[in-house]
C-alpha cells in the first residue's frame, strides 16, 4: 500500500461517519427505538444542529480526500469548521445532559464493602 492512499482511505472513513450522522438526523427515531426505556425522558436533539455536525464533518472528509492538490481543501475545512460549531451549538443541551447526566452509578451499598 503507498503511503500517498492514508489520507484518501480516513477520508472516506470520515465521509462515511458523516453521511450517518446526516441519515441519522433525517431518520425518526421510531424506527430504531421502539419506545423508551428511560425512567426520565431524554433532552431532544435538534435535528439542524445533527445535520449541521454532519455537514461538517463530510466536508473534514471532503478535505482530506482532497488532500493539498485540491483548491477547494481550505475553504472545505473553514465550512466544516463552521458547520461543526454550529450544530454544536444548536445541541449544546443535549451534549451538556449526555456527558454530565449519567444517572446512578452501579455500585454495591457500603453493606457489601463491609463484609468483605
Amino acid at each position: 500500500m503507498r503511503i500517498e492512499l492514508v489520507p484518501l482511505i480516513f477520508g472516506i472513513i470520515v465521509g462515511l461517519v458523516g453521511l450517518g450522522l446526516v441519515v441519522d438526523a433525517w431518520t425518526p427515531d421510531e424506527i430504531i427505538v421502539k419506545r423508551e426505556r428511560r425512567r426520565r425522558p431524554r433532552v431532544e436533539r435538534h435535528r439542524g444542529g445533527e445535520a449541521a455536525i454532519g455537514l461538517g464533518v463530510l466536508c473534514m472528509g471532503a478535505a482530506f480526500i482532497g488532500r493539498d492538490t485540491w483548491n477547494g481543501s481550505v475553504i472545505a475545512v473553514i465550512a466544516g469548521s463552521v458547520l461543526l460549531l454550529y450544530g454544536a451549538l444548536l445541541n449544546w443541551h443535549y451534549l451538556g445532559n449526555a456527558i454530565t447526566h449519567r444517572g446512578a452509578l452501579r455500585r454495591r451499598g457500603d453493606s457489601a464493602r463491609a463484609e468483605r
